[in-house]
């Protein structure tokens, strides 16, 4: 089905490639609770937002969460006079980069640091030689869009989606997809694979879903680099979306957002209890049940069992966008101003969300995240 867009949120401001908004307001004020629609529970409670250090922050990564941080940084902006934050969305490769090197001050991916990768122990040396934390602050589905003229609805398993994105499945009348979708066969077309040819967390989620989720049709890596070795690659997934926009027979993966600002065709998931669209409720649902792997106040998540369940009414296909932040080895100004910004993205900016295509904080995790904030030092 075609969604389309929500209302723009906030009018943040976009330039230069990064988002800047100057602050204003007052110090010391009181965050409060936001409320959303049903299946997206409202993160509760207050936290003191302590403004002042550093004046101009800055931050850079995941094109994921890019309409969140515009909530966020015109939230900011509310609370704290004459401080501001910039985000440059380059994608979770140079957000995981560039704060490792140094050249920003926390940096967002949709991805956890990876040991194996040596992400980890750069961050560390970053620090200071303090660990960094992964603090999910950004809950977004992924869509798997399509543009087929003959398929006005189209439901997918996740073992369909990994033998199509593998090129397993290269035509859309496969019987297999008829069977998905109550015998209903499409007329004969070549499936092109739309994939980001950059580097991406959003990739490296697609990815694990399609692995644990394919029942053994995946065996590809995961990463943050599309190692489906089929379609044609786009840059960014405002790249994606246009090449989809532009091509019948088309499909790929691209976040919620980015789907809805195109009008694109989302299919339906069936992960073995009936087909699911994609909405706040649905993708909410599947929230819920996502488990942290992380240990004290690193909260990386264990997506493999929240993208492998048959919970009923849930979308399954959602990524957490991760601030990347030292636990320590801040100087004292960044620090402050690095928990004001977090704090007031984890409590009032909650409420603008889901219009910019985003699921609110679970409550479980608000409070988790606001613990970890008001740590960092």
């Amino acid at each position: 089905m075609k969604i389309n867009r929500h209302a723009s949120v906030l009018g943040a401001v976009l330039a230069a490639g990064a988002l800047v908004l100057s602050a204003c307001g007052s110090d010391n004020n009181t965050a409060g609770g936001s409320t959303s629609g049903a299946g997206a529970p409202a993160p509760t409670g207050t936290a003191q937002v302590d403004c002042g250090g550093k004046k101009a922050l800055t931050a850079e990564g995941s094109t994921a969460q890019k309409g969140a941080m515009e909530a966020f940084i015109a939230a900011y902006g509310q609370k704290c006079q004459g401080y501001q934050l910039a985000y440059n969305p380059t994608g979770s490769g140079n957000g995981v980069k560039n704060f490792t090197g140094g050249q920003v001050d926390f940096g967002g991916s949709d991805s956890a640091l990876k040991k194996d990768k040596g992400e980890v122990d750069a961050a560390a040396k970053r620090c200071k030689g303090n660990p960094a934390w992964n603090l999910p602050l950004v809950f977004g589905p992924v869509a798997i869009v399509y543009n087929n003229k003959d398929a006005q609805e189209l439901t997918l398993t996740g073992e369909l989606a990994a033998k199509i994105f593998s090129g397993a499945i290269t035509d859309w009348s496969d019987p297999a997809i008829a069977a998905a979708n109550g015998g209903k066969a499409l007329p004969a077309k070549k499936i092109t694979v739309v994939f980001r040819a950059d580097e991406s967390g959003t990739t490296d989620n697609f990815q694990k879903y399609l692995s644990a989720a394919g029942k053994g049709a995946w065996t590809k890596d995961a990463g943050k680099k599309f190692n489906g070795g089929v379609g044609q690659g786009a840059q960014g997934s405002a790249g994606v979306a246009d090449a989809v926009a532009a091509g019948d027979g088309a499909i790929a993966y691209a976040e919620w957002s980015y789907a809805q600002d195109k009008n694109l065709a989302m299919a339906k998931i069936d992960s073995g209890s009936g087909p699911v669209e994609l909405n706040a409720q649905t993708a909410g649902v599947a929230i819920q049940s996502a488990k942290v792997k992380g240990t004290g106040n690193d909260l990386e998540l264990d997506l493999k069992s929240l993208y492998s369940s048959n919970t009923p009414g849930a979308y399954p296909l959602v990524l957490a966008t991760y601030e990347i932040v030292c636990s320590k080895g801040y100087d004292a100004d960044t620090a402050k101003a690095v928990k004001a910004f977090l704090t007031v993205a984890a409590t009032d900016a909650q409420g603008q969300l889901q219009e910019a295509g985003y699921v609110p904080l679970p409550n479980q995790f608000q409070s988790k995240l606001l613990t970890a904030i008001q740590a960092i030092s």
